[in-house]
């Protein structure tokens, strides 16, 4: 298999056509056709389905789609680091979850491009789990995370601050009159759960530890991964969002945030794999980040 077909596969994936794909590509559209066949052949595995009006990806497409996205971002970074070496430029994946704290680290990144304007950042939002699956491919560089690390796999820098959790709700909703929540208001109340608080081993402990309620006991009426999306349930009626504070303004909306008595915090890091092998560019947001905080790892 090679790179160059990987690309070919690709790009007819995401046009779903052979003609708009071998046009982008410079290609005829039956060398195009020939190309993904033999892929196929390779395979012994249908990855295309060739519809009259549009090209569909069977289940075993699809797989490839998400590995080849995979494989050529990767080789596009390797190219830039490499071509870069001698220079302290290029970029830096950061993947982060929602937090009003993560502008420090973004305070560390523009001070460091002041320094050096080469170096580029870039952004990857997600989840605990999915930052840390893309950590553990190579797709970033570091992740900007809440919980409990295997300290055998991963080095972790953690961040002076806490984020304290509190309940997303509607202004006209009966808990609105209250100034703090307590576990058992919202025991029989729907509740909508970010996906890592629903998962093992995350910053979500603190949370059901303070609910005094395992999961298989609460009115779980939804989960999201982006509070935005949330915010959207809840003006529907849909139940009550718990997330950290400050991430979204309620002014002039329906919503209303209520801080969780008595009060949970949880600390984020910034993490990297153990014996990464970092680019310059990576080795020196690494140290602007250890020189702001004081710490030597």
């Amino acid at each position: 298999m090679e790179l160059r077909v990987l690309k070919y596969f690709l790009t007819v994936a995401q046009e779903e056509s052979f003609s708009r794909a071998a046009e982008k590509l410079h290609l005829s559209q039956p060398t195009l056709s020939r190309q993904l066949k033999e892929l196929e052949d390779e395979f012994a595995k249908q990855l295309l389905i060739r519809e009259p009006r549009r090209i569909l990806l069977t289940e075993d497409g699809q797989l490839l789609r998400r590995r080849a996205e995979e494989i050529l971002s990767l080789v596009d970074k390797t190219t830039g680091e490499l071509l870069r070496h001698d220079e302290i430029s290029g970029d830096i994946r950061i993947g982060a979850g929602e937090s009003i704290h993560f502008g420090l680290v973004m305070k560390v990144a523009q001070q460091l491009r002041q320094k050096y304007p080469g170096l580029r950042f870039h952004i990857v939002s997600g989840d605990g789990a999915t930052t840390m699956t893309r950590l553990e491919r190579g797709l970033i560089d570091f992740a900007f995370v809440y919980g409990r690390l295997d300290p055998a796999k991963y080095q972790e820098l953690p961040l002076p601050v806490r984020d304290r959790w509190v309940l997303v709700l509607r202004q006209d909703d009966a808990l609105a009159q209250k100034e703090t929540i307590q576990a058992e208001d919202l025991w029989q109340q729907p509740l909508l759960f970010s996906r890592q608080t629903l998962s093992n081993s995350t910053h979500g402990d603190e949370l059901l530890a303070w609910l005094q309620k395992p999961l298989a006991e609460l009115n779980i009426a939804g989960s999201y991964t982006l509070l935005y999306n949330a915010t959207l349930m809840v003006k529907e009626g849909m139940g009550y969002a718990i997330s950290f504070d400050e991430l979204i303004n309620t002014n002039g909306t329906i919503l209303c945030t209520r801080p969780l008595e008595p009060a949970i915090f949880t600390e984020p890091s910034i993490v990297w794999k153990k014996n990464q092998v970092f680019s310059k560019a990576s080795q020196a947001f690494l140290a602007a980040l250890q020189e702001e905080f004081d710490v030597n790892i």
